[in-house]
């Protein structure tokens, strides 16, 4: 059995019986070595909290077997608990109490000695920026505000293994950044951390390693570089009138693979590299196609997901495209 802090071998969730039955997660396979930051991405209902949710002890899983921190979440749940830090995307934070009356509370239920408690709270609180805030009742915190906190209270135990439900979820930019950072230095501090998102920049920007999850399935998984290098050839995404779709789509086909896209926008990756553009171009003028928008993008981990799953996540970023 292998020691990594988050190991899983064909680990399944499935609500319901008979012919309504779910299988929300369908054999996934983890193993995240200590020290990394894993990130698990993957649209809405695609199973990513289930599985987090499984990994922590919240749910029980139908079958197949996982260790978090060296302990089984089915027979070692309460040492797997002692050993974590959760911050899930639906907590439930008591909005008439303070950030460090919670953060005390936090601590007792951790056992921690008073003295100690009150001392990690202050000290959590001023890593995450709360401290100006610490008496001020969270029912007044903007969400980037609560965010932080729910990660302060994860950390309140020292875990050696933090879980991640889509931290930033709502967030403006510059919250987003700033909690990015923070996550960062947890990491550099010896923390193995797992991050479910559905932002393919988040997971570009954090992750060591990534998982695509679709359907309750792996479907993709590696280093993000490597990731993207397999795609290879850059996509160029066009816009045209609708009638012209199949046309368009026929001259496309001749420099190189169709790729996924959103309504509204057909693409292709270039066997031929950034420089076919202008030939594809001329290609379609030719056929009388008419383009409205054009533009060309390297490799990403929306192109890899694409390429997973047939379709693209809502709300890809398109860093690093040519307009």
């Amino acid at each position: 059995m292998s020691q990594s802090p988050i190991f899983a071998r064909d680990l399944v969730r499935v609500f319901g019986s008979g012919d309504s039955a779910v299988r929300a997660v369908d054999g996934v396979d983890l193993d995240v070595s200590a020290g990394e930051i894993f990130g698990f991405l993957g649209p809405n209902g695609a199973g990513k909290s289930t599985t987090v949710r499984m990994l922590t002890t919240l749910l029980r899983p139908t079958s197949g077997t996982a260790r978090v921190a060296g302990f089984d979440v089915v027979t070692d749940a309460d040492a797997v608990r002692r050993s974590i830090g959760v911050a899930l995307q639906d907590a439930a934070i008591d909005p008439l109490m303070t950030g460090r009356e919670l953060l005390r509370l936090q601590a007792t239920l951790y056992s921690i000695p008073r003295t100690d408690g009150e001392r990690r709270s202050g000290e959590l609180l001023e890593r995450v920026g709360l401290s100006a805030a610490a008496d001020r009742r969270v029912g007044t915190y903007s969400g980037g505000m609560r965010r932080r906190l729910d990660l302060a209270l994860a950390l309140i135990g020292e875990p050696s293994v933090l879980f991640l439900d889509e931290p930033t979820t709502g967030l403006d930019p510059m919250s987003r950044i700033s909690l990015w950072e923070e996550i960062r230095r947890l990491n550099a501090d010896g923390t193995t951390v797992l991050l479910t998102t559905q932002y393919l920049e988040e997971a570009d920007q954090l992750a060591d390693r990534v998982a695509i999850i679709d359907h309750g399935q792996i479907v993709r998984e590696g280093q993000p570089d490597d990731l993207k290098a397999e795609v290879g050839a850059p996509t160029l995404f066009i816009d045209v009138e609708t009638t012209l779709v199949d046309t368009a789509t026929g001259v496309l086909g001749t420099f190189g693979e169709l790729r996924p896209t959103a309504e509204g926008t057909l693409g292709v990756g270039l066997r031929d590299g950034v420089g076919a553009v202008s030939a594809v171009v001329r290609a379609l003028d030719e056929a009388g196609v008419a383009v409205s928008h054009l533009e060309v993008r390297a490799p990403s981990l929306d192109d890899v997901f694409a390429e997973a799953t047939g379709y693209r996540l809502e709300g890809a970023d398109t860093d690093g495209a040519t307009r």
